[in-house]
């Protein structure tokens, strides 16, 4: 008995052993692409999708009626066509047949269902509804009406001609959601999404560890026809110090970064923007366009008289020069052609009469300001710790023109509610764009968005400037609204309510048996045409 208990005992090991050895060699050849998010994910859910955090995640996980490629079209997504009425306010959605959620319990005897116009319905009224509380409801504020005319056909009316739209419609509040899921009082939606898209919700042990799997139903194909995505999941890892995400980087043990932080930006890259020696055999470097304006602005209703007066806020624009801060500060890594608010890429921009560095009319407009005001000009810069080394530049350089500048760190989150409140009169920020179009920069300036209650946080009002721009949403020819915005650009870039320090890059870092990574305008990160080479072992 006692031979045959041993027997049995071994038997059933060998059999654990070799069970588990197959699930360690299965793993071990699963494409797995691996990031650290260094800010905390508090929520799954693209109703909540306002930060990189959440939207990066949520973009694997969930589509939208249409999404934007890498040069900024408009393309379909879960429409696979639609039209626009002549007068620019009605759209009307064609949605494929072939789009299904990922597989639920829920969903009844097949696990899953098709999506049909009525759950884009749901899902947007589940957005601007006032109990959701939603922070992307302002996505349909020109929405007079939407409604599923069909199962596969989708309608919007606008109040007024909004020739943006469609771009707001890619964002990821916009996903399509399932009511069976998202209304089951027994689902926790924020921790446990259900989308269409090619990665599916697999775990998430909060600060630890969130994984997506492979959506075995996704709709896409390559241009071969094989399925996308190549990837079998995504782990994402969070580690809050960024120079421990690096280094784990430089191990093998992540396959993408993203950025540049001042902890490693020297030792990956050399002033010319180019890979350290040591590292070009083994990562790759991706560089693209971003829509995103760093700036400083000023609150030009305040107490502060200095900043209220253009010649000193001029002075502070031409008094630095912009590519030997990006040289030494940046690694190159950002545009200097510098004109207003709206940046390379946009219809909009146009490489005429840039700001340019004048030490001498610098110095000049701050001498007339001390003969007529009997004072030197002294100013507070008001920043967060990320952007300390190019304030102490900038603090440096302005002094050489006659302005005494000093630089006040904040936390972010201070500066923020600072600015909103109108506590500080000089400040660091930054505008990336929520859609492909330049009304979204030109929007900081209209004085209908005065702040708290909007993006303008200058406090900017110009007369000829909001003229222009409530003709830009009536003008659907796209060359003469691209003319508009021209002339709206250059009224910031002559009253001077901001100072663009520079147009950003989108830079990324990644190995080299990762392909068809690209770098995207708005800075997001698509992984369903990424491959990896499998592990060999």
């Amino acid at each position: 008995m006692k031979s045959l208990f041993y027997y049995i005992s071994t038997v059933c090991f060998l059999f654990s052993f070799t069970s588990c050895s197959k699930k360690q060699t299965a793993n071990e050849n699963l494409t797995v692409f691996r990031y650290n998010e260094s800010a905390n994910i508090q929520t799954l859910d693209p109703a909540f999708a306002r930060n990189q955090a959440i939207i990066w995640p949520c973009n694997q996980i969930f589509n939208s009626l249409v999404l934007l490629d890498d040069e900024l079209n408009v393309k379909p997504d879960v429409a696979k066509s639609w039209k626009i009425s002549d007068d620019g306010k009605t759209y009307e959605f064609v949605l494929r047949n072939d789009v299904y959620f990922h597989k639920h319990i829920n969903f009844g005897q097949d696990s899953t269902r098709v999506v049909v116009a009525s759950d884009f319905e749901y899902s947007f009224k589940r957005v601007i509804s006032e109990e959701l509380a939603s922070p992307g409801a302002w996505i349909f504020q020109y929405v007079d009406d939407f409604k599923a005319v069909n199962d596969s056909v989708f309608q919007i009316k606008l109040q007024k001609p909004f020739p943006a739209f469609l771009g707001l419609l890619s964002m990821k509040y916009a996903s399509v959601v399932p009511k069976e899921i998202v209304e089951d009082a027994t689902i926790d939606f924020r921790t446990n999404p259900i989308g269409t898209g090619p990665f599916q919700f697999k775990i998430w042990e909060e600060n630890i560890k969130l994984v997506l799997r492979k959506n075995p139903l996704y709709f896409e194909k390559d241009e071969e026809g094989n399925q996308l995505p190549y990837l079998d999941a995504v782990a994402i890892n969070f580690l809050p110090d960024k120079q421990s995400a690096f280094l784990q980087f430089i191990q093998g043990n992540l396959d993408f970064i993203n950025g540049l932080d001042p902890s490693y930006k020297d030792d990956l890259l050399n002033s010319k923007g180019e890979l350290q020696s040591k590292y070009k055999e083994q990562i790759k470097l991706l560089t693209g366009p971003y829509l995103n304006s760093e700036y400083l602005g000023f609150r030009l209703d305040g107490n502060d008289e200095v900043v209220k007066d253009k010649r000193i806020r001029q002075a502070l624009n031409i008094g630095f020069d912009r590519h030997k801060l990006l040289v030494y500060l940046r690694n190159g890594m950002g545009s200097s052609k510098v004109k207003g608010i709206i940046p390379e890429g946009l219809a909009g921009y146009n490489d005429a009469n840039l700001v340019t560095y004048d030490i001498e009319k610098a110095k000049n407009l701050v001498a007339e300001y001390i003969k007529e005001k009997k004072i030197k000009p002294k100013v507070m810069l008001t920043t967060n710790s990320t952007y300390v080394d190019i304030s102490e530049y900038l603090q440096r350089e302005w002094q050489k023109i006659g302005i005494d500048v000093q630089v006040d760190v904040s936390p972010p989150s201070t500066l923020r509610q600072s600015m909103a409140t109108g506590k500080v009169s000089f400040f660091r920020g930054s505008w990336i764009a929520d859609y492909p179009d330049a009304e979204n920069y030109l929007s900081l300036f209209s004085s209908k968005n005065f702040a708290p209650n909007g993006p303008n946080y200058t406090h900017f009002k110009n007369v000829k400037f909001d003229m222009l721009y409530n003709e830009s949403f009536t003008e659907t020819d796209i060359e003469k609204r691209k003319l508009i915005y021209e002339k709206m650009d250059e009224i910031i870039q002559e009253e001077v309510p901001v100072i663009v320090l520079f147009y950003d890059k989108v830079v990324r870092f990644t190995h080299e048996d990762i392909s068809g990574l690209s770098t995207h305008p708005m800075n997001l990160l698509i992984l369903k045409n990424v491959k990896k080479l499998k592990n060999d072992n």
